[in-house]
């Protein structure tokens, strides 16, 4: 009954990433010109993190994110049946996630300034997937290695981590919104690319190595900093 309840707070907490996150760059839009709205989600995307961090962390530990999960795997941090469970859990709440959004712009018949759910794309790199992958890599691996380190028995942040890794979240958005949107979370790309179709699907590949191989490089430079196992 526990690993259901933790999997089900990654579920929950997926979703409410996706629809506040997602749904406030549909609703704002993302130019980075015009900088308001590229703002607002970025802070949307922060924020959501800190109030899930304190709402399931204590559940589940909020990765809320496939690539976090992966992170936390490689660390030592969890078994292979709950990072499996944790990111089937994470993709149906993307999917979910959409969903909703997809019902409340279509029924309000609002307009989604993204022309995509908020889905990541390589429009912000000129379409290159070489260095789509590179900002995604760099973005999700110091991201990761943030919460890592917070998240360690040596850091001593007590209640603050949340704060501490959604801030993280709003800065790495700030950088990585012009050029891929940002992603850092597969999941949070899978639900927007799948009911966007065409090229948010097509380059969606992009959205998920690149956040796995920067977890992973986290993990590893993590435990390198670190030298000996925590006690």
């Amino acid at each position: 009954m526990e690993a259901i309840r933790k999997y089900a707070a990654e579920f929950i907490g997926t979703m409410v990433l996706v629809i506040m996150g997602c749904g406030t760059a549909m609703l704002v839009g993302c130019d980075a010109v015009n900088g308001g709205g590229y703002i607002l989600t970025a802070l949307a995307f922060g924020l959501v993190i800190v109030g899930m961090a304190y709402c399931v962390g204590n559940i589940s530990g909020c990765h809320i994110n496939p690539a976090v999960s992966l992170g936390v795997l490689i660390s030592g941090g969890m078994s292979v049946k709950d990072f499996i469970c944790y990111v089937v859990s994470q993709c149906l709440g993307s999917i979910a996630g959409t969903g909703i959004l997809s019902l409340i712009f279509t029924l309000g018949n609002v307009e989604d300034k993204t022309g995509g759910f908020g889905s990541n794309g390589l429009a912000g790199v000129n379409g290159s997937a070489a260095a789509g992958l590179i900002v995604e890599i760099v973005l999700t691996c110091i991201f990761v290695l943030t919460i890592i380190g917070v998240t360690s028995k040596k850091a001593g942040h007590g209640s603050f981590g949340g704060l501490v890794i959604g801030l993280t979240l709003t800065l790495v958005h700030i950088l990585g919104i012009g050029l891929t949107g940002t992603s850092v979370n597969p999941a949070r790309s899978l639900g927007p690319a799948i009911f966007a179709g065409g090229d948010a699907l097509s380059s969606l590949w992009v959205f998920i190595v690149g956040p796995f191989v920067g977890a992973a490089l986290a993990a590893v430079i993590y435990k390198l900093l670190e030298g000996k196992s925590e006690k």
